[in-house]
């Protein structure tokens, strides 16, 4: 039996990273009717999820809308079943993640694999990705890179974690990227620069996509000598290669 044919389709909806940027600066506009026709979504944080379909004008009234959330709190197998029964049941629903694109750096795939095994139908809309957007204008491997998550936060750890992308980078030509929480930007910088080789490339891409967007790739021994951004509390993507 096609249980799909039978089933809601499962969106996945792209939102702002930055909360300065207006949705329809960034997202293409087929994505509106989509967004229109739902009632029922899964979101990382409903706070902000009523607040980007809010300023997206939403056709329907946000307080007739059902928000059901999944997130790092979220990790019972049941409780991610039954955010997709009524996908099973015939009503579509879309996700929401915090900024960019659901299910990368993301909890929305945990439901996105329910839905799978379920053989329910999962549509990926168009919208800005940090990691992807970060690459582009790196000017580093687009063809073979690995987004590596968050690094370590303990100091030893994390010096051998980025000796270990380091190494990656330079020997296989793999760029290799990573996140950190805005407020320890700073500090992982500054071991980026004590702990790579100078002739490394970094890219240090920040605030991607709102006005005060920078991305640049330099040497190791160039962000030494010329000093870095303003990193503090700013998202930021890292990048290492060659």
């Amino acid at each position: 039996m096609d249980t799909a044919s039978k089933s809601g389709t499962l969106y996945l909806i792209p939102c702002p990273i930055a909360d300065e940027t207006a949705p329809w600066d960034v997202l293409p506009a087929a994505d509106r009717a989509v967004i229109d026709a739902l009632d029922y979504f899964i979101v990382e944080n409903t706070r902000s999820a009523r607040r980007f379909l809010s300023r997206a004008g939403v056709a329907r009234p946000i307080d007739t809308l059902e928000f059901r959330e999944l997130n790092e709190h979220v990790t019972d197998a049941r409780a991610v079943e039954e955010l997709v029964r009524p996908l099973a049941e015939g009503r579509s629903a879309g996700v929401i993640s915090e900024a960019g694109v659901p299910g990368v750096a993301d909890p929305g795939a945990l439901v996105v694999a329910a839905c799978h095994r379920r053989g329910i139908r999962v549509v990926p809309l168009v919208g800005p990705s940090s990691i992807l957007l970060a690459l582009m204008a790196s000017g580093l491997n687009g063809q073979s890179f690995a987004f590596n998550g968050y690094l370590p936060v303990k100091p030893a750890e994390r010096v051998r974690a980025i000796r270990f992308f380091e190494h990656r980078a330079r020997t296989e030509r793999q760029s290799q990227l990573f996140i950190e929480a805005p407020y320890r930007n700073a500090k992982l910088a500054e071991e980026l620069l004590r702990s790579c080789a100078p002739d490394t490339l970094l890219t240090i891409a920040v605030d991607v996509t709102a006005p005060g967007e920078t991305i640049r790739t330099r040497t190791v021994r160039a962000w030494r000598e010329g000093g870095l951004p303003e990193l503090n509390k700013r998202p930021a993507i890292f990048i290492l290669g060659i």
